[in-house]
């Protein structure tokens, strides 16, 4: 289905598929699934069976399915999948903030909408561009290892911030962090690269957060406790800020 053309009126081929395994998962899988067979081999069956149990864990964890994105200029999508856990008015991180050396302009010194995906160990980590355009300025930031669903966790942990600008001068800033249990994030893409909307751009390894800043005038158009899909999901339309009430249930 990759590259398909797909519309509201029907057209376009769509169905199940067993999802991808990133090759960043697959080396993981492998040595897992070899200490269960090896502890198999050795009738050593109370562990053999956690291990294969836990390989087939590993291999979910890093499943990488085909998305459907919305062709939409106005539209900025989920850049992760999860549940949305926080949203605030923030100043952007200062490593976002500034102008770059050819003095391209960052994001403003000024509140902005922030909304927080809280990613569990059971959802997909790929992560991907919330709107088409060229990665402006990519920064990663060591550091520590936090409850990502805490609100500190956008300070304090592991992090790499993207800065995503169209030709028009509309950008969006995003931040994977790493998490309680993450140790890694893995990028797919470089600074100065031209990306479409919902492109893949890097993944987090074992539970994790990316927060996403709207421009100014924007609000988001999920609420909070939602479940958002990467890619596909409609976080917000730019230029609009609409006021929603959800109920659980």
């Amino acid at each position: 289905m990759s590259g398909d053309l797909l519309d509201n009126k029907g057209r376009g081929d769509a169905g199940w598929e067993w999802p991808a395994i990133h090759p960043e998962g697959r080396k993981y899988g492998v040595v897992v699934a070899g200490l269960s067979l090896l502890t198999a081999f050795l009738a050593w069956e109370t562990i053999a069976w956690p291990l294969a149990f836990l390989s087939i864990g590993v291999l979910a964890f890093f499943r990488d399915p085909e998305r459907v994105v919305l062709q939409d200029d106005s539209a900025i999508v989920s850049p992760a999948d999860g549940t949305v856990s926080l949203i605030r008015m923030v100043e952007p991180p200062l490593d976002m903030q500034g102008a770059d050396p050819d003095g391209t302009p960052g994001l403003p010194a000024q509140p902005l909408t922030r909304v927080s995906i809280f990613m569990s160990v059971f959802d997909v980590h790929i992560n991907r561009t919330p709107i088409a355009g060229m990665i402006a300025r990519l920064v990663y930031v060591p550091g520590k290892f936090i409850n990502a669903d805490l609100d500190k966790a956008s300070e304090e942990n592991e992090r790499q911030h993207f800065l995503v600008r169209r030709p028009d001068g509309v950008t969006v800033g995003f931040t994977q962090i790493a998490g309680l249990v993450a140790r890694r994030i893995v990028p797919f893409v470089k600074q100065g690269d031209t990306l479409a909307a919902g492109q893949r751009v890097g993944l987090i390894r074992f539970g994790s957060r990316v927060d996403i800043y709207l421009p100014a005038g924007t609000e988001p158009q999920v609420i909070m406790g939602q479940k958002v899909v990467a890619g596909e999901t409609v976080l917000a339309r730019i230029g609009q800020a609409p006021e929603l009430e959800g109920v659980a249930q």
